[in-house]
């Protein structure tokens, strides 16, 4: 059974094992679980101790917040746990001016179905040799 929680007591590095499928330099166990403990917000799925699936946000707490990650674990796709774990982020930074994703086109649709809408820009930094 998938439990929600916002909390990462209990969590150990060994827990978060299997994500950032096809990254060509994935953080390491511990780095995800440093990622996941600086987050302003973070949901995570769970199944026993495993961590299935989880999204993090970043921002300023007062108008904006940004969401750079949101994995779900290949074999747990395709059960909603991405949708659910967005619908539980959005009501844990509350009514704020903004919400932004950058994403990959082929999740487009995802997000158009959580009420994310496509914005004019994105521009960004990629430093793989940080990971």
């Amino acid at each position: 059974m998938i439990e929600y929680t916002h909390s990462l007591d209990g969590v150990a590095a060994e827990d978060l094992a299997g994500f950032f499928v096809g990254w060509p330099a994935p953080p390491s166990l511990e780095k995800h679980l440093e990622i996941l403990r600086r987050s302003a917000h973070v949901e995570l799925a769970r199944e026993g101790r495993r961590v299935v699936g989880f999204v993090t946000a970043v921002g300023d707490g007062v108008i904006c917040a940004y969401v750079p990650l949101l994995e779900v674990l290949p074999d747990y796709q395709g059960r909603c746990i991405g949708s659910e774990l967005i619908r539980r982020l959005l009501r844990a930074v509350g009514e704020i001016y903004m919400v932004d994703v950058v994403c990959d086109d082929d999740v487009i649709p995802f997000y158009e179905r959580l009420g994310f809408q496509r914005l004019d820009a994105g521009m960004g930094i990629r430093n793989r040799g940080a990971l």
